[in-house]
């Protein structure tokens, strides 16, 4: 396989693949994800998904390309229909928005009843990952932050259990920072935020300067968050 194609993001997805695990990529895109896994001993068996039928494709080229047709399963389909019930002990769904991924988890639920453990990467809106898993029975049990061309990714890693556990000290803060990335204050952490800050007081100075009425609640609301990352910043 061509390892320069798997991604510093997939790398370290594919660092919390449970040893033995049958592993189940949605939206896999290529199938590097999997393709990788197996080949590094992550899992021994995976199942691709895929949607679209281009990637689907490319996904059944590169499997048969490296040598693993009998250990990776292409499967076309939209989420987790490609599964049976109760098949999958892993599922990794990464490079999304975490509106769709949360959408993904909650039409697919039925598909969940083996599995052990989540490892989601939401491109923007982890919060409404975070949210999903709470209301699902999933507790949060790491979390990784990385940049990658100029961009900044969350990883979350899931697995059944008190969802509530991780937010013990403050929830609203732990949903929208995440409570392990809090605690780790790595400096790609602190950096995101930073730039978040830097944007929603960009939107302030614009709803100042735009002399419209009716936009206090707006502003407050803006303000508070601000208020908020700045104090989460202090350390």
């Amino acid at each position: 396989m061509n390892h320069e194609k798997l991604s510093k993001r997939l790398e370290s997805v594919a660092l919390h693949i449970p040893k033995g695990s049958i592993l189940a990529d949605i939206g896999s895109d290529h199938a590097y994800l999997p393709c990788y896994a197996v080949t590094n001993g992550y899992c021994d068996h995976a199942i691709a998904g895929e949607v679209v039928e281009g990637p689907y494709q490319s996904a059944l080229k590169q499997v048969k390309s490296t040598g693993l047709s009998e250990a990776i399963e292409v499967r076309k389909g939209d989420g987790l229909e490609v599964l049976k019930t109760d098949e999958a002990t892993c599922i990794t769904i990464a490079g999304m928005g975490g509106t769709l991924i949360s959408s993904i988890l909650e039409k697919g639920k039925e598909k969940l009843g083996k599995a052990e453990r989540l490892i989601l990467q939401p491109n923007v809106g982890a919060v409404n990952v975070r949210n999903w898993l709470i209301d699902n029975g999933w507790e949060l049990i790491d979390e990784d932050i990385l940049e990658e061309d100029g961009k900044i990714y969350e990883i979350l890693i899931a697995e059944k259990g008190n969802p509530l556990q991780p937010y013990h000290e403050n929830k609203q803060v732990g949903l929208m920072f995440g409570p392990f990335l809090r605690k780790k204050f790595s400096e790609t952490f602190i950096k995101k935020w930073q730039h978040e800050k830097n944007h929603l007081e960009r939107i302030i100075e614009q709803l100042d300067s735009s002399g419209r009425s009716g936009l206090e609640a707006k502003r407050q609301e803006l303000e508070i968050q601000v208020d908020l990352i700045e104090e989460v910043l202090k350390g």
